[in-house]
């Protein structure tokens, strides 16, 4: 039993550790505050659409690609369970008419509760972009 306590112990030492070491933006990054206005969230989003639309121009692996791709995903995901059904038919619309999601989530009149939700979700997002993102500087400045 005391075997597993301290197995364990250590993987979790180690595991903070590598965080702490490897990751310092996300290590000791600080919670900001929450604004209800709107605006504030949705220009969150277009400045992470901004900063991530030139990732065409950076030569990314297959895996990493990948991921960004799952990230995308996911937060495309969450928001969805944000929404109300009338607002998931509307985003999914506007998308389809070729808005990207910062312009689709400007029409939907969100309620103050979802516009927090939104852009929590909107801040994992571009944290867990970065990560992958610093991965790949990492290895071409190893190169």
């Amino acid at each position: 039993m005391v075997v597993k306590f301290t197995k364990r112990l250590s993987v979790l030492t180690v595991t903070i550790f590598a965080l702490v070491t490897f990751i310092p933006g996300i290590a000791w990054a600080t919670p900001t505050q929450f604004y209800a206005a709107s605006d504030i969230v949705f220009a969150q989003v277009t400045n992470a659409a901004s900063n991530f639309a030139s990732l065409s121009d950076v030569n990314l692996t297959p895996q990493q690609r990948q991921q960004l791709q799952g990230v995308r995903q996911r937060r495309n995901k969450e928001i969805n369970a944000v929404l109300n059904s009338s607002q998931r038919t509307k985003l999914a619309h506007k998308l389809r008419s070729g808005n990207d999601i910062s312009q689709a989530l400007e029409t939907l009149n969100l309620q103050p509760e979802q516009q927090e939700l939104v852009k929590a979700i909107v801040q994992f997002t571009n944290l867990k972009m970065k990560t992958i993102l610093s991965q790949h500087s990492i290895q071409v400045g190893q190169k």
